[in-house]
């Protein structure tokens, strides 16, 4: 198991960022799209939409703040640190969620078979593996923890009174894994296997939260899928 993380610093007060509400964004366009009509739920660009509202949020604040990539985590010198521990978090939630997609939610009677059919099994495995999968992890760890998880932590910082609620951030980590859980993409692409995403979200949150290690949530990603997507391809292609 990697070292642990040293302390990190605190997250600059709301006072001190500026534009951290641009995160409130992508919630609403999520709850947003569950209110539209079937007919509109089912267009690609409706179903990216809050992640996109995402990236021009994040884009909008990083450019009316400073030390961008230390507020989200991202500082050269926490590299390694982050890769070891993003390694072995990726690493056992990978095994886990396999069992669980693989043996428990059969089990169940739920049909896992879709996942044939999903964008992400019509590309190469060698394109995938760990290119494709590594791209995603970086830019939905961007959007997702580093902003959306960072920036409703920034506006709960003052909430609180106790060093471990505003640590935890309680507030802002349900409702960041809520939204990436429930992201109409996510949800349209993986169907009932949204549980999967809510416990990923909140373990990668909490990862993020305690460490504010960006590379972290990124590499812990990036392997877990890795091995969640080979592991699934060879048992059901």
């Amino acid at each position: 198991m990697p070292e642990p993380e040293p302390p990190p610093s605190p997250i600059p007060a709301q006072a001190e960022e500026r534009g951290a509400a641009l995160a409130l964004l992508p919630v609403a366009a999520t709850l947003d799209y569950y209110a539209l009509p079937d007919w509109l739920q089912s267009q690609l660009l409706v179903q990216f939409a809050p992640q996109l509202i995402g990236y021009l949020g994040l884009a909008l604040w990083a450019a009316h703040n400073h030390s961008i990539g230390a507020r989200i985590g991202l500082q050269i010198s926490h590299w390694s640190r982050g890769a070891k521990l993003g390694i072995f978090t990726g690493a056992l939630l990978g095994c886990v969620n396999t069992l669980v997609i693989l043996r428990l939610i059969p089990s169940w009677g739920w049909d896992i078979s879709f996942l044939k059919e999903t964008p992400h099994a019509q590309v190469p495995i060698v394109i995938m593996v760990p290119w494709f999968i590594s791209v995603i992890a970086l830019l939905v760890e961007l959007n997702f923890r580093g902003f959306l998880l960072g920036r409703l932590a920034a506006l709960e910082s003052n909430i609180w009174r106790l060093p471990i609620l505003q640590r935890l951030s309680p507030l802002a980590l349900m409702t960041s894994a809520l939204v990436f859980a429930f992201d109409p993409f996510m949800v349209t692409t993986f169907q009932h296997l949204y549980g999967i995403a809510l416990w990923d979200a909140l373990v990668w949150g909490l990862l993020w939260l305690f460490t504010r290690n960006l590379y972290a949530t990124i590499v812990a990603h990036a392997v877990e899928v890795i091995l969640v997507y080979i592991a699934v391809r060879a048992a059901l292609m």
